[in-house]
């Protein structure tokens, strides 16, 4: 894996690309038993279920505005997660397209005012239009490989970060292209047994990375691999 950053400068400003990911123990980032009538499935609950329970995911994705919700070690690292994005980045799968691919009118998961308020760019071989959303999303479909999306998630993302947000397939091969400069992901202390898992083939990520951990208050531990150029949350004391 190349060592050196990748951050870019970007009008005075440093622009790094970030990935932040819920994995279970055995490193999968996905889960397989989604239904029709349930598409996230039970698994995918207890992948995120500590994220879930936080006050930010809980006022900033679920629109919850009573304050309720834990407020430690999870808590901030979901509150990282939000700041400074300019764009992101995602596959055709977290958009929901291996589900919807031939329902023109799927908007994805998230209701009218998708949690992003950036530009969002959806990695796909099928075209669609530009979807603008409530609270300043717009999603654009591309076909690009993984530097050329960078290079227009970057040009939109006005000096702030760029983040990829998934799946892990999308994420690996960012990172197999020396494209992230932090790599942030929670692990449920849970066992799935199948999916989809972050770490193959990529043996020897760590060599390109300073790499911190921080177990939380409800058992997820967050590993964080960063260049230089990047901070990392700070620990609670």
């Amino acid at each position: 894996m190349p060592a050196a950053s990748t951050t870019r400068a970007r009008e005075g400003a440093i622009v790094a690309v970030r990935v932040d990911l819920n994995i279970s123990l055995d490193g999968f980032a996905t889960t397989t038993d989604g239904t029709p009538e349930n598409p996230m499935g039970e698994d995918w609950l207890r992948l995120v279920s500590a994220y879930a329970a936080t006050r930010t995911v809980r006022a900033r994705v679920f629109g919850d505005t009573s304050g309720e919700g834990t407020t430690g070690v999870d808590d901030t690292y979901a509150a990282a997660y939000f700041e400074g994005i300019g764009a992101e980045i995602m596959g055709a799968g977290m958009f929901g397209l291996h589900a919807h691919a031939d329902d023109p009118d799927w908007r994805g998961w998230w209701g009218p005012n998708p949690p992003f308020h950036v530009p969002v760019f959806v990695l796909t071989h099928t075209p669609r239009p530009t979807l603008e959303m409530e609270g300043g999303t717009t999603f654009h479909f591309i076909s690009a490989e993984p530097a050329q999306a960078l290079a227009l998630a970057t040009e939109q993302a006005g000096g702030r970060d760029v983040r990829v947000g998934g799946g892990p397939t999308v994420v690996r091969a960012f990172l197999k292209a020396g494209l992230v400069d932090q790599l942030h992901v929670a692990i449920a202390p849970i066992l799935l047994g199948q999916g989809i898992r972050l770490w193959d083939d990529l043996r020897g990520l760590e060599a390109g990375y300073h790499v911190t951990t921080e177990c939380a208050e409800s058992g997820t531990v967050h590993v964080t691999f960063s260049r230089s150029t990047v901070d990392v949350p700070a620990s609670r004391p």
